[in-house]
């Protein structure tokens, strides 16, 4: 890949990273509220940390996933990240990968049906660097032991229990189906991007539950959560001015931080819906 095409898949990684911090989304961090011991720099060194790697073509997969959670570390000591990479590395290979007439999504699930167990074994140590809140051991293909099998059939044993998982083996569908698709009637309807971020958002979590709060907390929070995710589509979606919508988002936030309820899950995903945006864009150059 030419050096002008690498450049661009690291400004599209970039900016999506950085769009999703502008969005208001309760619970997250964000440049309206930070909150769960991180900061919006943290953010923004670990987008910058990790992009050199991600949109490095010598590197494999599990490779990309696995320098760029290590640099991450190295940037800011602690995990920001680790679901970001995991759905942004198969978006930008599977645009480096594209063949003539493919679209996004076809390159994307030749990739993930290409994965290996050298991708497996990558991914786990990148997981046992970042330390996700919540993860225990499993009774099946533990990340503290070797792989014995590829990444995508690592992720069918966790796309139960686990939205990034469920994404490896279901061609993305939460992005690629149902985000995108609402990222570009909230644009047209709004005119603003962080708002269409915050509608890809406030979907998703409204729809599934979100994998980072279940790991810690169970599902106890899913009733309120999905309540207030109702409340704020539907102040979104029945106004022609979003900011209207303001006063839920900053009491859900306070809300949800109180309770050390953080959809961390639904934010990463968020991030890959503004990613695949943007690479989509770019095949059309």
């Amino acid at each position: 890949m030419n050096a002008d095409r690498q450049a661009a898949l690291r400004t599209a990684y970039l900016e999506a990273c950085e769009m999703e911090l502008r969005a208001f989304k309760p619970g997250n961090v964000s440049v309206h509220s930070e909150g769960h011991g991180m900061t919006v720099e943290d953010f923004r060194r670990s987008a910058a940390a990790s992009a050199p790697f991600l949109c490095d073509g010598s590197l494999s997969l599990g490779e990309r996933i696995y320098r760029a959670i290590e640099a991450t570390h190295a940037a800011v000591g602690c995990n920001t990240n680790l679901g970001i990479v995991l759905l942004a590395a198969p978006l930008i290979l599977a645009y480096e990968a594209r063949r003539d007439g493919e679209t996004l999504r076809t390159a994307l699930d030749r990739v993930l049906a290409g994965t290996t167990r050298g991708d497996a074994a990558w991914v786990y140590r990148a997981i046992r660097i970042a330390k996700p809140g919540g993860l225990g051991a499993a009774p099946e293909q533990d990340v503290h032991a070797e792989p014995g099998v590829t990444l995508l059939e690592a992720m069918r044993l966790a796309e139960t229990r686990d939205r990034i998982a469920f994404q490896y083996t279901n061609s993305y569908a939460d992005i690629l189906a149902d985000s995108i698709p609402r990222y570009h009637s909230s644009l047209s309807q709004w005119g603003h991007e962080e708002w269409a971020a915050v509608a890809v958002f406030t979907g998703l979590l409204r729809r599934h539950p979100d994998s980072h709060i279940e790991r810690k907390s169970g599902t106890r929070h899913h009733r309120r959560v999905a309540g207030w995710m109702d409340r704020i589509e539907r102040a979104l979606l029945d106004s022609d001015q979003p900011e209207q919508a303001m006063r839920l988002l900053r009491e859900a936030d306070a809300e949800f931080k109180s309770h050390g309820i953080n959809p961390g899950t639904t934010a990463d995903l968020t991030v890959a819906c503004l990613l695949a945006v943007r690479l989509e864009t770019l095949l059309m150059k």
